[in-house]
């Protein structure tokens, strides 16, 4: 006989995990947002838990905002940005700044590219002072050299990460064939070698003076600092930096549609080939974006999801699978990626997809499924601004994307009003459109190619 106590446990941990802890929520992130004369945006936000602040400059151009021909610029610029100014000799910015302590560092996307300091909270007015260096004065030191040596380190990067890399290829395929010519997102961040190589010194300082300009940028001061001695600081170094020119505004981006599902091959040096399936979606914060964002959890999202669970688990036919929507400012995509093992095909693999895509379709989703999704999302925003780094990207991004830097509380609000229908319509809906299908082969393999009605 089973004791009763033991009964009403297990259901109290049915109710806990197919109900989502609303009350716990995100902690709103406060801050304060001001405007120099010349345009920049500084948005504050004060921490003294720990001493250790963040300077995080983002600058509102991406790969996105290249043109044809001229692509990698953003990408190319998170290198030289990092080669001295007109008061920092060459080679010095990053010494100086790990004598302080600090951890530093850039990203680019297709959207926007940042450039972080975190260090102790005594060295923000260094770091202040470096980044107003080179945004206003590195163009004076700019030089034939300086760009012939961060080129070919970017081209040595493009070989380590996309080139020489298995299935490094893939993603740039995918986005070339999903996104027609001349779309913001038909390029990927990091440019091509051609285009890398034509950059003529003229072309790169001409982005330079249309885009990283205080007009055209945020920072964010995060942790421990005092704020009206911050706020001196920023006025000090970045008020004398003069405005730029008016930013372009990006030309209308073209609707995407994929009149027919695009089947391709790409043969690279791999061991096992490897099924990609890409459809177009939405851009971030757009009404369905976190529905397919919940979609993405449900099918392939951890190793309780129906497709991890079919394919590695109880079928063991696949070594790994992934689901993702890709949000992004112009547009997004979704994405399902299956790895097959060894003796599997990757026509089998898209025929289970398939088969699992159908069962939503018709059957839907269980509140469990729901309930793991949101408290998955949930974990990961508190995990996002659990640290000052983090809060810094959060309200950076937020400001850039949202309008607002404190959005992340009605970012989790999005995902909370996700319903069983809802995923079950944007699964018929954007899963049932054509589709690009990638397959990556082994080198001489191409009979494994996923094509028209293959299963």
């Amino acid at each position: 006989m089973t004791p009763r106590y033991f009964v009403s446990i297990c259901a109290l941990i049915t109710a806990a995990l197919s109900t989502p802890a609303r009350a716990q929520g995100v902690p709103k992130l406060q801050f304060e947002k001001l405007t120099l004369p010349n345009g920049l945006q500084v948005i504050l936000h004060e921490d003294h838990s720990t001493p250790i602040v963040v300077a995080n400059t983002w600058y509102h151009v991406g790969s996105g905002d290249e043109r044809p021909g001229r692509t990698g610029f953003a990408h190319l610029f998170e290198h030289l940005m990092f080669m001295g100014s007109q008061n920092v000799p060459q080679g010095q910015f990053d010494k100086w700044l790990e004598a302080a302590g600090a951890d530093n560092n850039g990203s680019t996307t297709f959207d926007r590219t940042n450039y972080y300091e975190q260090l102790p909270s005594n060295a923000l007015p260094l770091a202040l002072w470096l980044d107003a260096d080179r945004m206003g004065r590195l163009l004076p030191v700019m030089d034939q050299a300086k760009l012939d040596l961060q080129r070919d380190v970017v081209k040595n990067e493009r070989r380590q990460r996309i080139d020489n890399v298995p299935y490094g290829r893939a993603s740039e395929t995918i986005w070339a064939a999903l996104f027609p010519a001349g779309h913001p997102y038909h390029w990927p961040p990091i440019g091509s070698m051609v285009d890398l190589s034509a950059a003529s010194l003229e072309d790169v300082k001409q982005f330079f003076r249309t885009y990283y300009a205080p007009n055209n940028a945020t920072l964010v001061i995060a942790g421990d600092f005092q704020r009206d001695s911050a706020v001196a600081w920023v006025n000090r170094y970045f008020g004398g930096i003069a405005r730029g020119p008016d930013v372009p505004a990006p030309p209308p981006v073209p609707a995407v549609t994929v009149p027919r599902d695009t089947f391709i091959v790409l043969e690279d040096k791999v061991t096992l080939p490897r099924l990609y399936e890409t459809w177009h979606s939405v851009k971030i914060f757009h009404p369905d974006d976190a529905v397919l964002d919940v979609l993405a959890d449900v099918l392939a999202g951890d190793k309780n999801s129906r497709l991890y669970k079919r394919l590695v688990f109880d079928m063991q036919v696949a070594q790994d699978v992934n689901a993702a929507q890709a949000s992004l400012r112009r547009d997004g995509f979704f994405q399902i990626t299956v790895t097959p093992k060894p003796g599997q095909t990757p026509s089998r693999m898209a025929a289970l997809v398939e088969e699992e895509i159908g069962k939503i379709v018709h059957d839907g989703v269980t509140p469990r499924e729901l309930a793991r999704s949101l408290n998955s999302r949930r974990a990961s925003f508190l995990d996002q601004i659990a640290s000052v780094l983090g809060k810094a990207d959060r309200l950076a991004s937020y400001d850039y994307d949202a309008g607002t830097p404190d959005y992340v509380q009605q970012d989790l609000a999005r995902y909370e009003r996700v319903t069983a229908a809802d995923v079950q319509r944007v699964a018929a809906s954007y899963l049932n459109r054509p589709k690009v299908v990638l397959t990556v082969v082994p080198e001489g393999k191409r009979q494994l190619m996923v094509s028209g009605g293959a299963k």
